[in-house]
């Protein structure tokens, strides 16, 4: 193989390195790029808000099943079981009270102790009238009428408790428990208060000597279920859903003052809640449209306190 070398005496000629120029985008041209990529993205998040509007509702209706319902059953439960053992806690502490011969300082007495059973501040307080939106307990006589309840000045001092509410009639034949009762208006012109009314017995000596009696109107259980519903969904209320629960009883409808009067309108007619819950007895959902805003609404049958009383639960996406 013949090599080649090259003499050592020849020079090497360097190639000189040419730079290439830099071409700098003008600023103006940057900040249009920038910006069209913002619009795009805009424009995606607009995409994907309409791709959940064309949802129509069924997103909410999902979580009502899912989610709501199961809430809205464990906190009834759980009220009714509540405050059904803190009456009775209550009446096992009263059976002396009701004994006490002078009238006037029975009443006193028993008032003084009723108005710290849900003080947490008193160690005569009971844990299941604390935590239960209770409007009031009282003391019931023999006659059926009220002694004296938890606060003063005292409305329904006197009132014949035994008569409005069959419930307590039963406690004074012995026997306790709860019903959704009517409980007549004590004002003028008033509307009946509908109230799960809980009442037993305060027993000495085997034999009944007054009944105490706790009331829990359907207004506030809607208001507790409504704040316990939104604080469980607390992420998504902070950017605009709604969450929301009514009671009805029959057609009429208990719910607290924050309820939003617009969706009152959107509750099922009886005749829709007839026909779903006939072909599903244990409720169902459905899907609604006002001013351009779909709701996932579901009706939830409370057999407990009555064939004709229902919960409507209502749910939208932020707008």
């Amino acid at each position: 193989m013949v090599s080649m070398m090259l003499p050592s005496t020849m020079p090497v000629r360097r190639m000189p390195v040419r730079r290439m120029p830099v071409r700098r985008m003008p600023v103006r041209r940057m900040l249009v790029r920038r910006s069209r990529a913002r619009i795009t993205a805009l424009a995606l998040a607009v995409v994907a808000l309409s791709a959940c509007n064309t949802e129509q509702g069924r997103n909410e209706r999902r979580d009502i099943h899912q989610q709501d319902m199961g809430a809205v059953r464990a906190i009834l439960r759980q009220d009714i079981e509540r405050a059904m053992g803190g009456t009775r806690v209550a009446a096992g502490r009263f059976s002396r009270g009701f004994l006490v011969e002078d009238p006037a300082r029975r009443e006193r007495e028993i008032r003084s102790v009723l108005m710290q059973l849900r003080n947490p501040r008193r160690t005569q307080a009971i844990p299941g009238l604390m935590t239960t939106p209770v409007s009031f307990i009282a003391a019931v006589g023999t006659d059926g009428r009220v002694i004296a309840r938890d606060i003063e000045p005292d409305p329904m001092r006197g009132f014949d408790l035994g008569q409005a509410v069959p419930v307590v009639r039963q406690a004074l034949a012995g026997e306790g428990g709860y019903a959704l009762s009517e409980i007549p208006s004590l004002e003028e012109d008033g509307l009946p208060s509908v109230t799960i009314v809980f009442a037993e017995p305060a027993l000495h000596d085997g034999e009944v000597v007054g009944v105490i009696a706790a009331g829990l109107p359907l207004w506030r259980i809607t208001q507790q279920m409504s704040r316990q519903l939104q604080l469980d969904n607390s992420d998504q209320v902070a950017r605009g859903e709604l969450v929301w629960a009514l009671f009805l009883r029959g057609d009429e409808q208990h719910y607290h003052g924050e309820f939003p009067p617009d969706l009152r309108e959107l509750i099922p007619s009886a005749q829709i809640r007839a026909q779903g819950l006939a072909d599903s007895p244990g409720g169902f959902t459905g899907e609604v449209q006002q001013y351009g805003r779909w709701y996932g609404y579901g009706v939830l049958p409370i057999p407990t306190l009555g064939d004709d009383v229902t919960v409507i639960l209502f749910r939208s996406d932020p707008v």
